[in-house]
């Protein structure tokens, strides 16, 4: 991937944050989502080689699912 700067107005950056927060996803992945959709509609064909997204293994899980927020918040859990 490259890097790359865009400027948004503020009222439509603040609508992808929102959409990407309730989605809980980064505005990046949305921003491109949009640009493929809109380049496929132009009649660009999609690139066959598409880098996958990055995986990272951060250790097992200890707490279940439904308890993560308490325990992420939790001082007997910080080191």
């Amino acid at each position: 991937m490259e890097k790359m700067q865009i400027l948004f107005p503020k009222p439509q950056l603040d609508r992808l944050r929102r959409l990407a927060g309730a989605r809980d996803r980064p505005v990046s992945e949305l921003v491109r989502a949009a640009v493929d959709a809109w380049l496929e509609r132009q009649g660009e064909p999609a690139d066959e080689v598409r880098e996958p997204a990055p995986v990272f293994h951060c250790g097992e899980i200890r707490v279940p699912p439904n308890q993560l927020r308490d325990a992420a918040y939790d001082e007997r859990t910080r080191p």
